[in-house]
């Protein structure tokens, strides 16, 4: 018996039989409006990424040339010019104890940087980051910018 069923298993090319297989005509029907409907999609796509970049050309090209913009930050020459002083921790109040960008804790002889206008103090290396980016205290947000009105 097991060998009678191992034999029907063996098929061949020869014995599959696709005369009955027809594409009926509603099914052909929904493969061309399938089909339709990715080309026209894909076109739909090529056609926005074309007029975008084209729009963009164009609107760049008629424009005057705007100034650079200015750097946001202090120069290095300004960040360098701010005091630098040692800390001592009898002399100072509680809530000038730490860096308030790094939140370590001020030790007592460390140098710390103090911006001129708020006297608010710092790690050199931190505050040098942020005013190199940034032209205000990091704390008090008072403009640092030589410009400015005081």
């Amino acid at each position: 018996m097991a060998s009678q069923d191992s034999q029907s298993f063996h098929w061949h090319y020869i014995e599959f039989d696709d005369r009955n297989f027809q594409i009926c005509g509603r099914t052909f029907f929904f493969a061309v409006v399938l089909f339709a409907v990715v080309l026209l999609v894909t076109l739909l796509f090529f056609y926005v990424r074309w007029a975008r970049r084209c729009s963009h050309l164009h609107s760049t090209a008629h424009l005057p040339h705007a100034p650079p913009p200015q750097p946001r930050g202090l120069d290095p020459s300004t960040i360098n010019s701010f005091s630098i002083v040692l800390h001592n921790s009898s002399a100072t109040r509680i809530d000038e104890s730490e860096c308030c960008i790094c939140l370590g804790v001020f030790i007592d002889g460390e140098k710390v940087k103090v911006l001129p206008n708020c006297h608010h103090c710092y790690h050199s290396e931190c505050v040098d980051k942020w005013l190199s980016s940034q032209p205000s205290c990091p704390l008090c947000r008072s403009s640092l910018r030589a410009d400015s009105a005081v």
